[in-house]
């Protein structure tokens, strides 16, 4: 390849996965995650920087970034932030996780990890739904799941609900169950804390008819989401069977991923139920090349390297 780098990049609240090419080779690594609670675009910027060797230039960014707001998905001020010169392609963390999924295929990919958000694509018109943030949406989400599980735990604690082991599981980070809703509160990690107790839930699922609730409620609002999504985008005549892929943490849960696969099932007979070919960090790789046709490429905002804008 030319002397300099191309970067691609899945930015998730839990962690960063990034490939970084140079003439010398490509690595793969996983960084901290960003904060949505702060403008996202100069995180990314910070990042990149910091990825790009001394001395190369940048000649492209691919980025597919979680909790990205209408206002900040102008892949212009990241150039800017970036020198002015590489060609920098920005879009929501969906774009990527259906790319990465699916490729170019027409279909719908659910992308349930600490936040949630569903992406239908059809002929001619992309469908989002959810990944409206843990206060007003992502249900279905690990940290759905995790605020569920510690209302639960609580309600177990002052004898407003039946008793459940997801009580002691809460007490192993907060001994005194009284106390801890201040010191959640004070965290500023506290979205991942809650996101990270959806592992306790799936976890006592098998024992606890609390927990197995809580997921059973998950997978219905996952399945929910991708049929309305792809309700959303159907075409008169289209194919009931167009490939429907989830990935993302909260599928780990083999109760969840089971229940989402027999209510996908009764929503849509023949539902073809597809393995993801790859994650976000490929989807942000194949944005790279993604057809200017392509109806997510509408998704997309473009900043034109130097030539690019020259020519």
């Amino acid at each position: 390849m030319s002397r300099g780098t191309v970067i691609a990049l899945d930015a998730g609240q839990t962690g960063v996965k990034v490939q970084v090419r140079t003439r010398d080779g490509v690595r793969d690594e996983t960084l901290p995650g960003v904060r949505t609670d702060r403008p996202v675009v100069p995180q990314i910027a910070a990042l990149v920087r910091a990825l790009t060797p001394q001395g190369e230039p940048l000649l492209a960014l691919a980025a597919g970034v979680s909790g990205l707001t209408a206002h900040e998905a102008d892949a212009a001020p990241l150039q800017r932030a970036l020198g002015g010169h590489a060609r920098v392609l920005l879009a929501h963390d969906s774009v990527t996780a259906y790319l990465g999924a699916l490729g170019e295929r027409r279909g719908a990919v659910v992308a349930a990890g600490t936040g949630v958000v569903t992406l239908a694509v059809g002929r001619t018109r992309v469908s989002r739904v959810d990944g409206w943030g843990n206060i007003m949406g992502d249900a279905g989400s690990a940290y759905w799941i995790g605020r569920e599980g510690l209302d639960a735990a609580m309600r177990a604690f002052d004898g407003r609900s039946t008793p459940t082991l997801l009580t002691d599981l809460m007490r192993e980070r907060w001994p005194d169950p009284s106390q801890a809703y201040t010191q959640l509160q004070a965290d500023p990690d506290r979205v991942r804390v809650v996101a990270g107790f959806a592992e306790a839930v799936s976890d006592a699922a098998a024992d606890d008819a609390v927990a197995a609730r809580i997921c059973l409620a998950a997978a219905r609002e996952l399945a929910h989401s991708v049929t309305a999504a792809l309700a959303n985008v159907a075409d008169p005549g289209d194919d009931a069977t167009r490939p429907v892929s989830a990935v993302g943490g909260v599928f780990r849960s083999d109760l969840i991923l089971t229940r989402f696969t027999e209510l996908m099932a009764e929503a849509r007979p023949g539902i073809d139920l597809w393995a993801p070919a790859g994650d976000g960090l490929d989807g942000a790789v194949t944005l790279l090349g993604l057809r200017r046709e392509h109806p997510l490429y509408g998704r997309v905002s473009v900043a034109a390297a130097v030539q690019e804008q020259i020519a």
